[in-house]
Protein backbone atom coordinates (compact mmCIF):
# COMPACT_ATOMS: atom_id res chain seq x y z
CA UNK A 1 0.00 0.00 0.00
CA UNK A 2 0.99 3.74 -0.96
CA UNK A 3 2.05 4.55 2.49
CA UNK A 4 4.72 6.79 2.43
CA UNK A 5 3.38 10.05 0.61
CA UNK A 6 1.06 10.45 3.73
CA UNK A 7 3.02 10.76 6.66
CA UNK A 8 0.09 10.27 8.95
CA UNK A 9 -0.84 6.43 8.43
CA UNK A 10 2.98 6.31 9.35
CA UNK A 11 2.46 7.95 12.58
CA UNK A 12 -0.52 5.66 13.11
CA UNK A 13 1.34 2.97 12.39
CA UNK A 14 3.36 4.05 14.62
CA UNK A 15 1.79 4.48 17.97
CA UNK A 16 -0.36 1.36 17.73
CA UNK A 17 3.62 -0.31 17.76
CA UNK A 18 4.32 1.47 21.01
CA UNK A 19 0.57 0.97 22.45
CA UNK A 20 1.30 -2.49 21.83
CA UNK A 21 -1.68 -4.75 23.55
CA UNK A 22 -3.64 -2.20 25.12
CA UNK A 23 -4.83 -0.77 21.65
CA UNK A 24 -6.38 -2.39 19.01
CA UNK A 25 -6.57 -1.90 15.42
CA UNK A 26 -9.60 -2.92 12.75
CA UNK A 27 -9.64 -2.64 9.10
CA UNK A 28 -12.83 -0.66 8.57
CA UNK A 29 -11.77 -0.62 4.49
CA UNK A 30 -9.65 -0.02 1.86
CA UNK A 31 -9.65 3.08 -0.97
CA UNK A 32 -8.20 2.45 -4.25
CA UNK A 33 -7.24 5.33 -6.83
CA UNK A 34 -5.85 3.89 -9.90
CA UNK A 35 -2.81 1.79 -8.58
CA UNK A 36 -3.15 3.55 -5.45
CA UNK A 37 -4.82 2.32 -2.80
CA UNK A 38 -5.03 3.34 1.22
CA UNK A 39 -6.36 1.92 4.41
CA UNK A 40 -8.46 3.25 6.63
CA UNK A 41 -8.41 1.71 10.04
CA UNK A 42 -10.14 2.25 13.59
CA UNK A 43 -7.95 2.37 16.72
CA UNK A 44 -9.69 1.58 20.65
CA UNK A 45 -8.29 2.32 23.97
CA UNK A 46 -10.54 0.61 27.15
CA UNK A 47 -12.23 -2.52 27.44
CA UNK A 48 -14.88 -3.56 25.10
CA UNK A 49 -17.73 -3.92 27.79
CA UNK A 50 -20.93 -2.66 25.69
CA UNK A 51 -22.19 -1.42 28.86
CA UNK A 52 -19.36 1.25 29.17
CA UNK A 53 -19.96 4.60 27.67
CA UNK A 54 -17.98 5.67 24.59
CA UNK A 55 -16.47 8.44 22.19
CA UNK A 56 -15.07 8.24 18.83
CA UNK A 57 -13.20 10.67 17.86
CA UNK A 58 -13.37 11.00 13.63
CA UNK A 59 -10.80 13.31 11.04
CA UNK A 60 -9.85 13.85 7.87
CA UNK A 61 -13.11 13.83 6.46
CA UNK A 62 -12.47 16.77 4.29
CA UNK A 63 -8.80 15.68 2.35
CA UNK A 64 -8.18 19.15 2.16
CA UNK A 65 -9.00 19.81 6.00
CA UNK A 66 -5.59 18.12 6.84
CA UNK A 67 -5.38 19.89 10.46
CA UNK A 68 -8.93 17.70 11.46
CA UNK A 69 -6.50 14.67 11.14
CA UNK A 70 -3.57 16.29 12.93
CA UNK A 71 -5.80 17.46 16.01
CA UNK A 72 -7.35 13.53 16.48
CA UNK A 73 -3.71 12.35 16.24
CA UNK A 74 -2.05 14.34 18.56
CA UNK A 75 -5.11 13.80 20.79
CA UNK A 76 -4.69 9.57 20.88
CA UNK A 77 -0.41 10.24 20.42
CA UNK A 78 -0.84 12.13 23.87
CA UNK A 79 -2.62 9.42 25.67
CA UNK A 80 -0.26 6.55 23.69
CA UNK A 81 2.66 8.45 25.50
CA UNK A 82 0.61 8.98 28.86
CA UNK A 83 -0.05 4.89 28.56
CA UNK A 84 3.17 4.78 29.85
CA UNK A 85 3.34 6.36 33.23
CA UNK A 86 -0.34 7.67 34.11
CA UNK A 87 -2.09 5.18 36.41
CA UNK A 88 -4.99 7.48 36.58
CA UNK A 89 -5.39 7.27 32.91
CA UNK A 90 -5.73 3.12 32.95
CA UNK A 91 -7.92 3.56 35.87
CA UNK A 92 -10.02 5.86 33.60
CA UNK A 93 -10.13 3.28 30.15
CA UNK A 94 -11.34 0.75 32.77
CA UNK A 95 -14.19 2.95 32.62
CA UNK A 96 -14.58 4.29 29.05
CA UNK A 97 -14.25 3.25 25.32
CA UNK A 98 -12.01 5.68 23.21
CA UNK A 99 -12.33 4.69 19.37
CA UNK A 100 -10.43 6.74 16.94
CA UNK A 101 -11.06 6.94 13.20
CA UNK A 102 -8.22 9.59 12.43
CA UNK A 103 -7.95 9.81 8.49
CA UNK A 104 -11.74 8.56 7.25
CA UNK A 105 -10.22 10.13 3.55
CA UNK A 106 -7.08 9.16 2.53
CA UNK A 107 -7.48 9.38 -0.72
CA UNK A 108 -8.84 13.09 -0.64
CA UNK A 109 -5.71 13.41 1.38
CA UNK A 110 -3.21 12.18 -1.15
CA UNK A 111 -4.87 14.19 -3.90
CA UNK A 112 -5.60 17.55 -2.40
CA UNK A 113 -9.21 17.13 -2.34
CA UNK A 114 -12.23 18.00 -0.48
CA UNK A 115 -13.85 15.27 -1.99
CA UNK A 116 -12.92 11.33 -1.90
CA UNK A 117 -11.14 9.66 -5.13
CA UNK A 118 -14.62 9.42 -6.79
CA UNK A 119 -15.73 13.21 -6.04
CA UNK A 120 -17.87 13.10 -3.66
CA UNK A 121 -17.88 14.69 -0.70
CA UNK A 122 -18.58 11.71 2.11
CA UNK A 123 -20.18 14.78 4.77
CA UNK A 124 -23.30 14.95 2.03
CA UNK A 125 -23.07 11.75 0.96
CA UNK A 126 -25.48 10.03 3.72
CA UNK A 127 -29.54 9.40 2.29
CA UNK A 128 -31.08 12.80 4.08
CA UNK A 129 -32.21 15.73 2.68
CA UNK A 130 -32.66 18.73 4.03
CA UNK A 131 -36.33 19.93 4.41
CA UNK A 132 -36.08 23.48 2.53
CA UNK A 133 -33.94 26.14 2.68
CA UNK A 134 -30.43 24.14 1.89
CA UNK A 135 -28.05 26.95 0.08
CA UNK A 136 -27.33 26.04 -3.68
CA UNK A 137 -23.94 23.72 -4.27
CA UNK A 138 -22.64 24.73 -0.47
CA UNK A 139 -25.90 22.78 0.96
CA UNK A 140 -25.11 19.42 -1.44
CA UNK A 141 -25.97 18.63 -4.60
CA UNK A 142 -25.92 16.08 -7.62
CA UNK A 143 -25.30 18.29 -10.51
CA UNK A 144 -21.59 16.93 -10.82
CA UNK A 145 -18.23 15.30 -9.18
CA UNK A 146 -16.55 18.16 -11.00
CA UNK A 147 -18.38 20.51 -8.60
CA UNK A 148 -17.65 20.75 -4.15
CA UNK A 149 -19.97 19.29 -2.04
CA UNK A 150 -21.31 16.88 -4.58
CA UNK A 151 -23.46 14.25 -2.95
CA UNK A 152 -23.09 11.32 -5.33
CA UNK A 153 -25.66 9.95 -7.96
CA UNK A 154 -29.33 9.93 -6.67
CA UNK A 155 -30.05 5.99 -5.42
CA UNK A 156 -26.42 4.52 -5.13
CA UNK A 157 -24.89 3.37 -1.73
CA UNK A 158 -23.23 5.67 0.16
CA UNK A 159 -19.04 6.07 -0.66
CA UNK A 160 -17.05 2.96 1.22
CA UNK A 161 -15.47 5.39 3.19
CA UNK A 162 -19.29 6.67 4.63
CA UNK A 163 -20.34 3.07 4.59
CA UNK A 164 -17.60 2.35 6.84
CA UNK A 165 -18.25 4.91 9.30
CA UNK A 166 -21.48 4.12 10.07
CA UNK A 167 -20.83 0.69 10.52
CA UNK A 168 -18.02 1.32 12.97
CA UNK A 169 -20.11 3.47 14.49
CA UNK A 170 -23.12 1.14 14.85
CA UNK A 171 -20.78 -1.43 16.06
CA UNK A 172 -19.06 0.59 18.71
CA UNK A 173 -21.66 3.62 20.22
CA UNK A 174 -25.09 3.14 19.27
CA UNK A 175 -25.69 -0.22 21.15
CA UNK A 176 -24.28 1.53 24.16
CA UNK A 177 -26.19 3.72 27.05
CA UNK A 178 -23.97 6.41 26.68
CA UNK A 179 -21.59 7.72 23.26
CA UNK A 180 -20.38 10.66 22.39
CA UNK A 181 -18.66 11.56 18.68
CA UNK A 182 -16.62 14.27 17.95
CA UNK A 183 -15.42 15.10 14.14
CA UNK A 184 -12.57 17.19 13.74
CA UNK A 185 -13.40 19.95 10.45
CA UNK A 186 -11.60 23.48 9.66
CA UNK A 187 -13.03 25.96 7.51
CA UNK A 188 -15.89 28.61 8.86
CA UNK A 189 -15.68 31.01 10.12
CA UNK A 190 -13.22 33.58 12.16
CA UNK A 191 -14.02 31.46 15.63
CA UNK A 192 -14.17 27.76 16.57
CA UNK A 193 -17.41 26.44 16.80
CA UNK A 194 -18.74 22.92 18.21
CA UNK A 195 -22.03 22.19 16.00
CA UNK A 196 -24.63 19.30 17.10
CA UNK A 197 -27.28 18.10 14.73
CA UNK A 198 -29.61 19.24 13.15
CA UNK A 199 -27.93 20.22 9.64
CA UNK A 200 -31.17 19.33 7.66
CA UNK A 201 -33.48 20.96 9.47
CA UNK A 202 -33.99 23.76 11.99
CA UNK A 203 -36.16 21.40 14.65
CA UNK A 204 -34.24 20.48 17.51
CA UNK A 205 -33.18 17.43 18.57
CA UNK A 206 -34.07 14.40 21.18
CA UNK A 207 -31.46 15.07 23.58
CA UNK A 208 -31.16 18.62 23.35
CA UNK A 209 -30.87 18.60 27.16
CA UNK A 210 -27.99 16.52 27.74
CA UNK A 211 -26.12 19.14 24.91
CA UNK A 212 -27.27 22.11 26.98
CA UNK A 213 -25.89 20.29 29.92
CA UNK A 214 -22.63 19.07 28.33
CA UNK A 215 -21.96 22.82 27.35
CA UNK A 216 -22.30 24.41 30.62
CA UNK A 217 -20.25 22.01 31.61
CA UNK A 218 -17.46 22.96 28.95
CA UNK A 219 -18.27 26.55 30.02
CA UNK A 220 -17.55 25.91 33.95
CA UNK A 221 -14.62 23.61 33.07
CA UNK A 222 -12.69 25.26 30.35
CA UNK A 223 -12.45 28.80 31.84
CA UNK A 224 -12.15 31.30 29.02
CA UNK A 225 -12.42 28.74 26.22
CA UNK A 226 -13.61 30.65 22.79
CA UNK A 227 -15.64 27.87 21.38
CA UNK A 228 -19.24 28.95 20.07
CA UNK A 229 -21.83 25.65 20.74
CA UNK A 230 -24.79 25.42 18.92
CA UNK A 231 -26.55 23.19 16.39
CA UNK A 232 -25.53 23.27 12.69
CA UNK A 233 -28.72 24.52 11.43
CA UNK A 234 -28.19 28.08 13.06
CA UNK A 235 -25.36 28.83 10.64
CA UNK A 236 -27.08 26.28 7.02
CA UNK A 237 -28.94 23.72 6.34
CA UNK A 238 -27.19 20.88 4.34
CA UNK A 239 -28.34 17.41 2.46
CA UNK A 240 -26.84 14.36 2.94
CA UNK A 241 -24.88 15.16 6.88
CA UNK A 242 -23.31 11.09 7.89
CA UNK A 243 -23.92 12.81 11.38
CA UNK A 244 -28.04 13.85 11.20
CA UNK A 245 -28.34 10.39 9.60
CA UNK A 246 -26.86 8.24 12.11
CA UNK A 247 -28.29 10.11 14.89
CA UNK A 248 -31.69 9.33 13.57
CA UNK A 249 -31.03 5.89 12.97
CA UNK A 250 -29.74 5.75 16.92
CA UNK A 251 -32.65 7.46 18.13
CA UNK A 252 -34.94 4.90 15.80
CA UNK A 253 -33.38 1.72 17.45
CA UNK A 254 -33.28 2.38 20.96
CA UNK A 255 -34.60 5.82 22.29
CA UNK A 256 -33.53 5.22 26.10
CA UNK A 257 -29.59 5.79 24.27
CA UNK A 258 -28.11 9.18 24.25
CA UNK A 259 -25.90 9.50 21.44
CA UNK A 260 -24.49 12.95 21.35
CA UNK A 261 -22.48 13.47 17.89
CA UNK A 262 -20.54 16.79 17.83
CA UNK A 263 -18.87 18.90 14.95
CA UNK A 264 -15.27 20.51 16.01
CA UNK A 265 -15.82 23.13 13.04
CA UNK A 266 -12.08 24.73 13.72
CA UNK A 267 -12.07 28.74 12.00
CA UNK A 268 -9.59 28.56 10.13
CA UNK A 269 -10.48 32.67 8.56
CA UNK A 270 -8.26 33.21 11.35
CA UNK A 271 -5.03 31.74 10.30
CA UNK A 272 -6.07 33.61 7.12
CA UNK A 273 -6.46 37.01 8.92
CA UNK A 274 -3.05 36.60 10.31
CA UNK A 275 -1.19 35.09 6.60
CA UNK A 276 -3.50 36.64 3.97
CA UNK A 277 -1.14 34.95 1.51
CA UNK A 278 -2.81 31.93 2.81
CA UNK A 279 -5.47 32.43 0.22
CA UNK A 280 -3.31 32.36 -2.54
CA UNK A 281 -3.04 28.49 -1.74
CA UNK A 282 -5.76 25.38 -1.57
CA UNK A 283 -4.63 23.94 1.26
CA UNK A 284 -3.77 27.57 2.96
CA UNK A 285 -7.90 28.22 2.88
CA UNK A 286 -8.10 24.75 5.14
CA UNK A 287 -5.05 24.40 7.51
CA UNK A 288 -2.16 26.99 9.57
CA UNK A 289 1.01 26.70 7.00
CA UNK A 290 3.34 28.35 9.68
CA UNK A 291 4.60 25.70 12.14
CA UNK A 292 4.08 27.91 15.26
CA UNK A 293 0.17 28.39 14.83
CA UNK A 294 -0.11 24.78 13.27
CA UNK A 295 1.14 24.18 16.70
CA UNK A 296 -1.13 26.56 18.52
CA UNK A 297 -3.65 24.63 16.80
CA UNK A 298 -2.81 20.92 18.20
CA UNK A 299 -2.36 22.86 21.67
CA UNK A 300 -5.81 24.88 21.71
CA UNK A 301 -8.22 21.42 21.04
CA UNK A 302 -6.45 18.74 23.18
CA UNK A 303 -7.93 20.18 26.29
CA UNK A 304 -11.33 20.06 25.04
CA UNK A 305 -11.24 16.77 23.50
CA UNK A 306 -9.65 15.28 27.00
CA UNK A 307 -12.52 17.02 28.36
CA UNK A 308 -15.48 14.94 25.86
CA UNK A 309 -13.49 11.64 27.40
CA UNK A 310 -13.83 12.08 31.26
CA UNK A 311 -17.37 13.87 30.90
CA UNK A 312 -18.45 10.29 29.22
CA UNK A 313 -16.76 8.44 31.66
CA UNK A 314 -18.62 10.53 34.48
CA UNK A 315 -21.97 11.02 32.35
CA UNK A 316 -24.26 9.87 35.28
CA UNK A 317 -22.63 12.25 37.56
CA UNK A 318 -23.54 15.20 35.19
CA UNK A 319 -26.10 14.06 32.71
CA UNK A 320 -29.87 15.77 33.22
CA UNK A 321 -32.58 13.90 35.19
CA UNK A 322 -36.38 14.73 35.98
CA UNK A 323 -36.66 18.29 36.69
CA UNK A 324 -33.18 19.17 35.96
CA UNK A 325 -33.76 17.52 32.28
CA UNK A 326 -36.85 19.75 31.87
CA UNK A 327 -34.84 22.78 33.03
CA UNK A 328 -31.64 22.09 30.46
CA UNK A 329 -34.18 21.39 27.75
CA UNK A 330 -36.07 24.99 28.61
CA UNK A 331 -32.66 26.76 28.85
CA UNK A 332 -31.50 25.01 25.33
CA UNK A 333 -34.64 26.10 23.21
CA UNK A 334 -34.13 29.88 24.83
CA UNK A 335 -30.74 29.75 23.91
CA UNK A 336 -30.28 28.33 20.66
CA UNK A 337 -34.05 28.51 19.16
CA UNK A 338 -35.33 31.97 20.68
CA UNK A 339 -37.85 30.41 22.15
CA UNK A 340 -39.10 30.54 25.58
Amino acid sequence: MAHAELPELLELQALAEQAGPLMTRQLLCTVAHGPRQWPVHAYSLGRGDATLPAVAYIGGVHGLERIGAEVVIAYLRSLVMRLRWDDSLHRMLDTVRLLFVPLLNPGGLALGTRANPQGVDLMRNAPVDAQHGAPFLLGGHRASANLPWYRGPEGAPMQVESQALCDVVHRELLGRPFSIAVDCHSGFGLIDRIWFPFAHTALPIAHLPELHALGELTDQSLLHHRYVIEPQSRQYLAHGDLWDHLYLQATAHDSSNVFLPLTLEMGSWMWIKKNPRQLFSRHGIFNPLIEHRQQRVLRRHLGWLDLVTRAAASHQRWRPEGVHRQRHHDLALARWYGRT
